[in-house]
């Protein structure tokens, strides 16, 4: 008699409208997982096998213990794109510890959290950086600090498997893609935007490579384990860097320059020049499938 097949996870992910939630949501699908998009507005979740439109907002208590409930993980993208450092607390660390809480509460085996490699301390000088490495200072700019400040939050509670994904720049085509779409349109439309030290570390990844490991480790496809370099620790938090290969502003604003047909301003300084360290995420099985070369020809061809 054939053993019965295990249930499909169900997964949550907020902000599944964005660039990196509809990504996630789409890797989740390829994994055979039913996965609860959480939106703001009708019909903007992506239309998926297995995924299902959750509208509302996830800053609501009563919603986020609704949205939680028999959920196995949830994964939270949401961070506003502009807006003041309040309009940033209230959504993006107000509103994910409500869903965090609500994770907690509800008994969810693992919350994975996108953060960013912004939480670290990046000046010139540093070097590379690590899980270990020193965190952003209070002057570090609204988005890092708050960020940070939400990564210590979530560290702060007990009784989930947290995981902190940590991605620089992330690359890949969207309306929303800061870095393929926004960013280089304010290069286009303002001079004072072209000026970099060419030196200066671009550290990157791909957005289909940062959810492929975001929906590994909510799946479960990344095993629990005691060593935090081999995979979730159970019932802690565990940060986790998630970064390609070695590249500079030279690399991103040339591409970006070049393909809108303008000039880069290039400037002399110092500059921080190492790089985000991923040995943990390559313990845990993660391995970039785009490289360089790839990303920036997919960045050029969005532009021209």
């Amino acid at each position: 008699m054939t053993p019965p097949s295990p249930p499909l996870p169900v997964v949550v992910v907020t902000g599944a409208n964005g660039l990196v939630g509809s990504h996630v949501c789409s890797a989740l699908s390829e994994r055979g997982a039913t996965v609860r998009a959480v939106v703001r507005r009708e019909g903007t979740a992506p239309r998926l096998p297995g995924v299902e439109e959750w509208v509302g907002d996830f800053t609501d208590p009563d919603f986020a213990t609704t949205m939680v409930e028999g959920a196995d993980s949830v994964v939270t993208t949401v961070h506003p794109l502009d807006g003041d450092a309040e309009a940033q607390r209230t959504v993006g660390y107000d509103g994910t510890l409500v869903v965090a809480e609500a994770a907690l509460d509800a008994g969810v085996a693992r919350l994975v959290h996108l953060s960013t490699a912004a939480v670290y301390d990046r000046r010139p000088g540093v070097g590379d950086v690590d899980e270990h490495a020193a965190l952003a200072t209070d002057d570090a700019g609204d988005y890092a600090v708050i960020k940070r400040d939400l990564d210590l939050a979530l560290a702060g509670l007990d009784g989930v498997t947290r995981v902190l994904l940590r991605p620089p720049a992330i690359l890949g085509p969207g309306d929303s893609s800061v870095w393929n779409t926004l960013r280089p349109a304010h290069i286009k439309a303002d001079e004072a935007e072209r000026h970099a030290i060419p030196e200066r570390s671009f550290a990157w990844v791909h957005v289909d490579d940062l959810t492929a490991l975001a929906a590994d480790v909510a799946t479960g496809l990344v095993a629990d384990a005691e060593d935090p370099e081999r995979g979730p620790v159970v019932g802690a938090c565990t940060p986790v860097n998630v970064a390609a290969g070695p590249a500079t502003w030279r690399d991103y604003l040339g591409t970006v320059t070049e393909a809108l047909g303008v000039e880069p301003v290039w400037e002399e300084g110092p500059a921080w020049t190492g790089r985000i360290l991923a040995d943990r995420a390559h313990g845990w099985g993660w391995e970039p499938k785009v490289d360089l070369p790839a990303a920036l020809a997919e960045l050029r061809d969005g532009l021209v």
